[in-house]
């Protein structure tokens, strides 16, 4: 039975998360972490991670990332796994991520779903038949309470064609400024926020004369909620070092 502890325990997607362990027969939640201190469950709810009552055996984060520093001083002295589903990150937070999983095993990604997994591949595919002949964009649509754009998830999907190409190609993000033709070496990335979307990503691949879309659609935030949940038990008992969705996905 693997013990969770959950930052950001009174969110939303902190709730959802607690919902379906508790269905799970695999782990159970063994305290919250909220500076909101709501209590529910049949957990405790605390407002620091260095109040949690007992060492939990992964924690999972859907916080703020104002809560990192914290979040890794306790996982390194306690040697505890930590789950990282939070978006938002400055470039200097990921370096502080990266480091920390050298001491302790991290999973992280920008997105918990396997199907925006897939979607990742099957968009490095495209990128590798088309080449530089292809224009990309990518479109990403969230809820209007969103903070952070482009999405972690966009960025995700950029750097994973990125990669594919060679890394040679640039993220615009902003083009009203600019009166020019698109260059060749761009990824445009746009982010629509607005009612209640839970999360929405198209990359196209505009040619001449013809058009490929990749797409995926999350329906609800459930699906984000069960691949934080898996990737907590398949944390458990691992080395230190960096994991993310394909990882979790070979080894089943």
């Amino acid at each position: 039975m693997v013990k969770i502890a959950i930052t950001g325990a009174c969110g939303h997607m902190g709730k959802v998360i607690a919902e379906l362990i508790s269905e799970r027969a695999d782990c159970t939640v063994c305290a919250g972490i909220d500076t909101a201190g709501e209590q529910y469950g049949e957990f405790p709810v605390i407002k620091s991670v260095f109040d949690l009552p007992e060492k939990p055996d992964v924690i999972i984060d859907f916080s703020h990332p104002s809560a990192l520093p914290d979040l890794l001083s306790y996982c390194n002295m306690n040697s505890v796994p930590l789950v990282i589903g939070t978006t938002g990150y400055s470039d200097e937070e990921k370096s502080k991520i990266t480091a920390a999983s050298a001491q302790i095993p991290i999973f992280f990604t920008f997105n918990m779903s396997l199907g925006i997994n897939l979607l990742a591949e099957l968009a490095k595919k495209a990128a590798q038949v088309l080449g530089g002949q292809f224009d990309i964009e990518i479109v990403e649509k969230h809820h209007n309470r969103k903070k952070d754009a482009p999405s972690g998830t966009a960025i995700m999907l950029a750097d994973a064609i990125n990669e594919e190409l060679g890394n040679k190609n640039r993220l615009v993000y902003d083009r009203h400024s600019v009166r020019k033709p698109r260059d060749k070496d761009e990824i445009g990335m746009h982010s629509v926020r607005g009612g209640t979307i839970v999360g929405e990503h198209e990359i196209i691949f505009a040619g001449h004369d013809e058009v490929i879309t990749l797409s995926h659609s999350a329906q609800s935030r459930e699906v984000f909620a069960a691949g934080a949940v898996n990737a907590a038990v398949f944390l458990s008992g691992k080395s230190a070092g960096m994991y993310d969705m394909s990882n979790l996905i070979k080894e089943d």
